[in-house]
């Protein structure tokens, strides 16, 4: 008998479901970076609003990738954008680390943006 070429297995198909929210969260990150710096060069924003648009950019980007998981899973919608949110913290901690070889915020930031970017997914997973 011929095996077919489907999708694989729900355990494969979640990964890939998973993989194309996270490709979904950081391709609007990229996008809202960008304005970010278009704003930052023609009016000169203060570091404050720069921080501040920072954070709004991992909460619309993680909530994105949950919505887009939530719609991809269809079940426990909720915890598909949790996951998806903690998994874009590890790789946006990762990233960082491996660029500047150091932590550069205290534990407390870090604990913040981590529950930003959760909760963020987790929201878009309920609302899809």
């Amino acid at each position: 008998m011929e095996k077919k070429m489907g999708l694989g297995t729900g355990a494969q198909r979640r990964a890939l479901d998973l993989l194309k929210a996270l490709l979904c969260a950081y391709v609007i990150t990229g996008i809202l970076l960008l304005v970010l710096t278009l704003l930052l060069y023609k009016l000169g924003l203060s570091e404050e609003n720069v921080n501040a648009g920072v954070i709004l950019i991992y909460v619309i980007s993680t909530f994105a990738g949950g919505f887009v998981i939530g719609k991809l899973s269809g079940a426990r919608k909720f915890l598909w954008g949790l996951i998806a949110g903690a998994i874009y913290f590890v790789l946006l901690f990762l990233i960082s680390f491996g660029i500047y070889h150091s932590i550069q915020s205290g534990a407390g930031s870090l604990a913040t943006t981590f529950l930003l970017c959760a909760g963020g997914g987790m929201l878009g997973g309920m609302v899809s």
